[in-house]
């Protein structure tokens, strides 16, 4: 940990974030200690409150954010790291990626890139058509309540039974009155999203206007519609099939993930606002791992998900498949080679989700999804590099003694 402190160019990140502050008002917090918080959170897959409490009790990681005497306060609240991730945005969280990657030198720099996607799982609940009315409708209660405005009926009752019968709803007997329980729900909704609008103040009206149009979104929304809407306080959040055995459904943002073929650093992390076939996610992904280091990837190694791309631009993409007529044989065995180790992208990416935050994102809105995927793959190649620096001294130490063999005594006979 310290020597990773000390390789990390701080200051970089001082002078990039510093249009972020003004001279004036309460002297803000130090820039190497929110960077380090982040860093530490996703390192060690903390949460805001729990990075700051373990953060007061080592001093390994108030060296690394740092501090030269111990601490025995707080470093800041929990809600300034929220903050801070506002204010530095996309755009200080991809230069945080690029300093990551950067550290590894040439181990960066490789002409050949290996891509795969995954998705983001969102924090949001298994989206049903009860769940979104019940919502819609517990939000226009509560903005009657805000603003004084008195409902002609409030449906308390109604809605009470209407949830009770969804719960045997695969019961054959049951799923008749459990349809008609759904469609009393949506009536409900639509009822008093009605009234607001009949009652509700026309500055109010404004200030609601989006909300409005999405609830109305969500209460004309069929079943084979496309962009639906999967839940309301994350409109954004897609439906991604997958296929697998334990979750044919996930809903969240896909992922993509670039690292270098050989050394396995990452060079690029992309979300992606809506669904796209994995072929036209190919150009921004290049498109990133060409700015963070500086060159253009010669060939991007990808599975079958990216077929019918050959070329991006002046990158190759190799996809498995079979090989043309009159390949020789050490071509195609170079080939098969190379097709082997896009399989390791595999785990990093399971590494990225179990290790370092990217299962679920808990941060808001589509930028959130962005920040946290950035962050995640920062705290892979910053732990790549601690367990490289600790290989190279081992190593050193095998070397050394490796000359050196205990003779134990023998017993004479």
């Amino acid at each position: 940990m310290r020597k990773l402190s000390d390789r990390i160019p701080w200051g970089s990140f001082e002078e990039a974030f510093a249009e972020h502050y003004s001279e004036e008002g309460r002297p803000a917090k130090a820039v190497r200690l929110m960077v380090g918080l982040l860093l530490l959170k996703q390192m060690y897959s903390e949460s805001d409150e729990s990075v700051v409490e373990r953060w007061k009790e080592n001093p390994y990681w108030q060296q690394f954010c740092g501090m030269v005497d111990f601490q025995w306060e707080l470093p800041c609240d929990p809600s300034d790291l929220v903050y801070f991730r506002q204010r530095i945005g996309e755009a200080g969280v991809a230069l945080i990626l690029a300093v990551s990657a950067q550290m590894h030198g040439q181990r960066a720099q490789e002409a050949e890139l290996v891509v795969d996607s995954t998705v983001q799982e969102k924090n949001i609940t298994y989206p049903t058509d009860t769940k979104q009315y019940r919502k819609i409708i517990a939000r226009c209660w509560k903005l009657a309540d805000a603003q004084d405005v008195s409902l002609r009926r409030r449906y308390r009752k109604d809605v009470r039974h209407c949830l009770m019968a969804q719960r045997w709803r695969k019961d054959p007997r049951q799923r008749k009155a459990a349809r008609k329980g759904q469609r009393r729900l949506r009536t409900i909704a639509g009822a008093l999203l009605r009234e607001l609008e009949r009652k509700l103040s026309p500055e109010i009206r404004q200030d609601q206007k989006e909300a409005f149009a999405l609830y109305r979104r969500v209460l004309g929304q069929k079943r084979q519609d496309s962009e639906k809407i999967y839940s309301l306080h994350e409109p954004h959040v897609y439906c991604i099939a997958k296929g697998k055995e334990h979750k044919k459904y996930e809903f969240g943002t896909k992922a993509s993930i670039a690292m270098t073929k050989t050394h396995g650093v990452i060079v690029a992390a992309v979300a992606h606002e809506t669904n796209q076939y994995d072929g036209h996610t190919l150009p921004e992904v290049l498109d990133q791992a060409e700015a963070i280091t500086d060159r253009r990837a010669k060939a991007a190694i990808v599975d079958r998900g990216y077929r019918g791309r050959k070329m991006v631009g002046e990158t190759e993409i190799l996809v498995p498949g079979k090989p043309p007529m009159g390949q020789s044989r050490s071509k195609s065995a170079k080939m098969r080679a190379r097709f082997r180790r896009r399989a390791a992208i595999e785990p990093v990416i399971s590494h990225l989700k179990y290790d370092f935050r990217l299962l679920r994102c808990f941060l808001k809105g589509f930028e959130g999804d962005q920040i946290n995927l950035m962050l995640a793959a920062a705290a892979w190649n910053l732990r790549k590099w601690m367990r490289d620096a600790a290989s190279f001294w081992l190593n050193i130490l095998r070397v050394m003694f490796g000359s050196f063999t205990l003779q134990l005594p023998t017993q004479a006979a």
